[in-house]
């Protein structure tokens, strides 16, 4: 059994205990090959649910500030998080954000499950933001196909501010691959990985059943931020 199984193995019954999990559309995934899961972002510990739910292993290119250790709880999720994975993680000053891209790239066309959190950042207000072209242009550049997964009641869990972890019910939803053929071949052109990633955003939101907003989350929340200064 590999490190991820087995972490998996002792994971994954200890979470759904603590928080139960409605998992639909599993089927979607394609049982080999590359894929991207796409997904909106609600909690830092989005990544152990979609870890779980997939049946393979999934791999993040994941930001610092999901492994956030300020505090017991959280260490241990960090952890928890890492050894499920395996997760690259980019701890480097002044990465580019095309080495990452490129990292991500040799992930999928190692035909591993790539996931990815297209809005860059959590949603700050709970609904689903602009996504980040990035997406698209893995999905063109690689020609992966894309699975659209919708996170439901995991911002309840540990939300900023809160050191111990609530136990909520969460939700996983799979959907079917998006159909980015009216954009094949045109990664490197603006507009057509501007449309494929709105396809697979809207995807998303069918999902989840959250309200669409035209800007980025990063700027909302900056906005958000400030407001309360």
């Amino acid at each position: 059994m590999s490190l991820y199984g087995a972490a998996k193995f002792v994971v994954a019954p200890l979470s759904r205990a603590a928080w139960p999990q409605r998992v639909e559309g599993v089927h979607h995934v394609p049982s080999d090959g590359p894929v991207i899961l796409a997904s909106n972002h609600l909690a830092l510990i989005d990544p152990l649910f979609i870890g779980t739910a997939c049946p393979r292993p999934v791999r993040f290119i994941a930001k610092q500030e999901l492994f956030d250790e300020s505090s017991l709880p959280r260490k241990a999720l960090a952890r928890v998080l890492r050894a499920l994975g395996p997760l690259s993680v980019d701890r480097r000053p002044g990465q580019s954000a095309q080495e990452a891209m490129d990292n991500s790239v040799e992930v999928i066309n190692g035909g591993e499950v790539f996931g990815i959190f297209p809005e860059g950042t959590r949603s700050p207000d709970g609904r689903l933001h602009k996504g980040q072209t990035g997406l698209a242009w893995l999905a063109l550049t690689t020609g992966a196909p894309v699975i659209p997964l919708a996170l439901s009641g995991t911002e309840r869990i540990l939300p900023p501010g809160r050191k111990v972890p609530s136990f909520n019910r969460v939700g996983v939803r799979f959907g079917p691959p998006v159909d980015l053929s009216p954009w094949s071949g045109q990664a490197h052109r603006a507009r057509p990985r501007r449309e494929a990633t709105d396809a697979i955003m809207a995807a998303i939101a069918k999902l989840s059943g959250q309200e669409q907003v035209p800007r980025f989350a990063a700027s909302v929340k900056a906005e958000l931020e400030g407001g309360s200064k």
